[in-house]
């Protein structure tokens, strides 16, 4: 087959090139219409009961997670001359395209009797800039005793104060978002310059267009480092530009496949398909060099272009496909989990891994035979002494100092399996911000004197019309609320109650001490006046369903991590629901974006968790077509293992979580890292045939004639991922780090490892009548010698095995 294949490459080179411009043309074009995501989407399935109440709470209340807050902390803002200019902050960040409404204390509006409508109005309590201090004075002095507001938009302990800003909601799910955003904080750059007053910002919509600029930035710069950065190595391997140039075009035809597949299959970028186009860079280049190798070892051996291009495909065909399909299995098991991101992350980048081997395998072979014949400065490399030594050594320690390397590594084992038990499942909300980010501090200043800022709801169904209203409900309700306020991570909670409060405080002229439930006898005219509000209150469509049966408590939390927010809504808020409405009619459902995301982590992690497994079962399925030897199968896979076992010990160490863009990186480092041991037990499996079936000098040819091609493409891939640890986001730094040690440290167990295992297990014992996948091809990234053309099929075979122990020992 492959030869067949390879003659049809070569025959009809420049009709494939052709279609492959074609191809790259149209991907081009459909790539100009790709962009960003400004939803970020949920990790929990839409029919999961708790989306189910969160989709039933926004239809019925609007977003939770449209408010952004802009924070200051300074005495002087009480003065007239900059409070004033706060007032002008406050407004003219109302007059930006996107902004609903703005909420902050110049413009606070209180409640008032309206005796003629028989309801109460909102007025404004600073209705124009006071003329006079006395005058300033006295409205402050109003607008502080509005008992509604304490706690939410002053720290009554401190002074510090904030802006509330409410977006519009297309707005938050659009490319406004970034402008919308930038055009806040330019209005608060002229303020703090101007007041010398420090502003901090935060709430979602803030943060996530803090990430979703970031991402686009990044993937520009990533993608231009990771050119950059496998160029130079490549210069450095092949000293010759044609061997960094044509590799990193084939790299560049996929990188447009891929911002085309992702309009195609009608995604956007996302923190992690923005990912896609660098770690393409990095996995696709070892393609490339396999095949360049082949080609200069044929060239060398015996001087004919053509022959030698040919043999590139049929004789490395095969194993660049299998460990390209290896490779693309890590990224497509995550297509099948129930994680939009997850999904569309691994769908994309598992299509163009397989991509690049088809653009290889045309590409390569099809320039190279266009360009002159290799000279003496392009076949260099194939002569290189500090490897060749390096090889040395591990050969004497795999053949002499087996004993030590088991020893060792269970060792290492032992240990890492103490790490793995210290690591904790934890995740943020703003998880992948630098904790020395001014988004991180300004975070921390609203946890420090507004108990944070992420959105947590309270569903309350009172199981009849204007129960709402009902004193009864009210009073049980305003008990719950004021054990909420007690946690100290959780904001004084926003509800119908304290609206009810205000209605008495504005019933008696406003005297703050009067902000409390009604009592039976008020309650039959203070509410009264509540009966006559209508749907057209922002109030009551904000907190109340029109029917007045269904109301919300909001309130905002600190981002205390998914394991704490765990326990603070399992095992703080839903016991005390269940105990002080467990006998009435009232039903309460905790939701909210907040909650989502730690039931989403779980989620996130329980299906990483599954793709992992899925990986191991499909890439053992693999290997068991290629060997179809159980003993082989286990020998393939320990190397294998063994580092992602290390690698959570590390996290287990050093204090790394167990998060999302932690636990990622275990299903794509594993179906990268098989790939080493392929290679090495293709040439093994030959060399035993070549060799008469003697393990040790099978093992030894094997390891000095592979280990330069695992040691390179290892080389490229830690260089390749590590440069993602200079990312601004945790999840991303977190990514490249783990993903480089991972590889590096396969590396090592597929060179010392995997042919100790060989050494020690396997007895070179073959039966005639199987001739496994394995044996029909050749891998061809090291030098070879003249047994390797000898034809496999005409090898004879003694008919009893032991025979040819026999003969071999002797």
């Amino acid at each position: 087959m492959w030869t067949k294949l390879s003659h049809i490459i070569i025959k009809n080179r420049l009709l494939l090139v052709l279609l492959l411009a074609g191809i790259t043309a149209f991907m081009g074009y459909k790539a100009q219409d790709v962009e960003m995501s400004f939803n970020f989407s949920s990790t929990v399935p839409t029919d999961d009961p708790d989306m189910v109440v969160f989709q039933a709470f926004k239809e019925l209340f609007g977003e939770d997670g449209n408010l952004m807050a802009i924070g200051l902390k300074d005495s002087s803002v009480y003065t007239k001359e900059k409070f004033d200019q706060l007032r002008e902050l406050s407004l003219r960040i109302s007059e930006i395209k996107g902004v609903n409404n703005v909420l902050s204390l110049p413009l606070i509006k209180r409640l008032k009797k309206d005796t003629v409508e028989g309801k109460f109005v909102f007025e404004p309590v600073f209705t124009s800039t006071p003329s006079t201090k006395q005058e300033f004075d006295s409205l402050l002095q109003v607008a502080l005793d509005q008992r509604f507001y304490t706690g939410r938009l002053v720290n009554e302990n401190n002074g510090a104060t904030v802006l509330l800003i409410f977006i519009n909601k297309k707005v938050l799910n659009s490319v406004d978002r970034l402008r919308l955003t930038q055009d806040i904080q330019d209005v608060g750059a002229v303020f703090e310059e101007a007041m010398q007053i420090k502003l901090h910002y935060a709430g979602l919509p803030f943060v996530r267009s803090v990430v979703s600029g970031g991402v686009k930035k990044e993937m520009q710069i990533f993608l231009i480092l990771s050119v950059v950065v496998t160029g130079l190595i490549l210069f450095l391997f092949f000293r010759t530009w044609d061997a960094v140039v044509f590799p990193l075009t084939i790299i560049g035809v996929v990188v447009v496949w891929v911002l085309g597949s992702l309009v195609l299959f009608g995604y956007k970028i996302t923190l992690l398909t923005g990912l896609i186009p660098p770690v393409i860079v990095v996995i696709g280049i070892p393609n490339s060099v396999y095949l360049l190798n082949k080609y200069h070892q044929e060239f060398e051996s015996h001087g004919n272009k053509m022959m030698a291009i040919s043999r590139v495909v049929r004789k490395i065909g095969l194993v660049t496909l299998i460990t390209n399909f290896t490779t693309a299995i890590g990224f497509l098991v995550l297509a099948t989990t129930d994680i939009v991101i997850l999904k569309e992350f691994g769908i994309i980048a598992g299509i163009n891994i397989m991509a690049t081997f088809v653009v290889s395998i045309v590409l390569i072979p099809a320039v190279f035979s266009w360009l002159p014949s290799p000279g003496g400065q392009q076949l260099k490399h194939l002569r290189f002494k500090i490897l060749d030594t390096a090889l040395t050594w591990m050969d004497l320690l795999v053949h002499r100092h087996r004993i030590f390397i088991y020893t060792f590594t269970g060792l290492l084992i032992a240990i890492s399996v103490i790490g793995m038990y210290k690591i904790e499942t934890v995740a943020y909300m703003v998880d992948d911000i630098p904790a020395d980010s001014d988004v991180k501090k300004d975070l921390d200043f609203f946890e420090d004197h507004f108990s944070g800022i992420m959105p947590l709801e309270i569903v309350v169904d009172t199981d009849k019309r204007r129960g709402a209203i009902d004193v009864k409900n009210l009073r049980k309700l305003d008990q719950f609320e004021k054990f909420l306020t007690e946690q100290r991570d959780i904001s004084e909670p926003v509800s119908l109650v304290s609206f009810v409060k205000a209605a008495r405080q504005a019933y008696y002229g406003n005297n703050p001490e009067r902000y409390q439930i009604p009592n039976k006898r008020e309650s039959n005219f203070i509410l009264r006046y509540m009966r006559n509000q209508t749907d057209s209150s922002g109030l009551f469509n904000s907190f109340v369903d029109s029917t007045m049966q269904k109301m919300r408590l909001s309130m905002q939390v600190a981002d205390v991590g998914s394991h704490k927010m765990d326990s603070l809504i399992n095992q703080v808020i839903q016991p005390k629901i269940d105990t002080l409405f467990g006998e009435s009619n009232l039903s309460l459902s905790i939701t909210g974006t907040t909650p989502l995301f730690v039931k989403g982590n779980k989620f996130l992690i329980e299906n990483l968790q599954f793709s992992l497994l899925l990986a191991f079962i499909i890439i053992s399925v693999i290997m068991s077509v290629l060997f179809a030897n159980f003993r082989m199968i286990v020998i393939s896979l320990v190397p294998n293992i063994i580092p992602l076992i290390i690698t959570a010990g590390i996290m287990g160490f050093a204090g790394i979580h167990l998060k999302p863009s932690t636990a990622l990186i275990f299903s794509i480092v594993f179906g990268i890292s098989v790939d080493d041991s392929i290679h090495f037990l293709a040439k093994y499996r030959q060399e035993l045939f070549a060799n008469r079936f003697f393990v040790p000098l099978a093992v030894s040819k094997s390891l000095r004639e592979t280990g330069a091609s695992m040691m390179y493409t290892s080389i490229i891939l830690f260089a390749g991922f590590v440069i993602f640890a200079g990312s601004s986001f945790g999840g991303t730094v977190a990514l490249g780090i783990l993903t480089s040690i991972t590889l590096l440290i396969a590396m090592i167990t597929n060179l010392i490892l995997l042919p100790s295992l060989l050494m020690t297990f396997d007895d070179g014992k073959r039966r005639e009548d199987m001739h496994p996948l394995i044996e029909h091809y050749d891998d061809g990234f090291y030098i070879e010698d003249e047994d390797e053309e000898i034809d496999l099929t005409q090898i004879r075979v003694a008919p009893d095995p032991e025979d040819v122990t026999g003969e071999v020992n002797s």
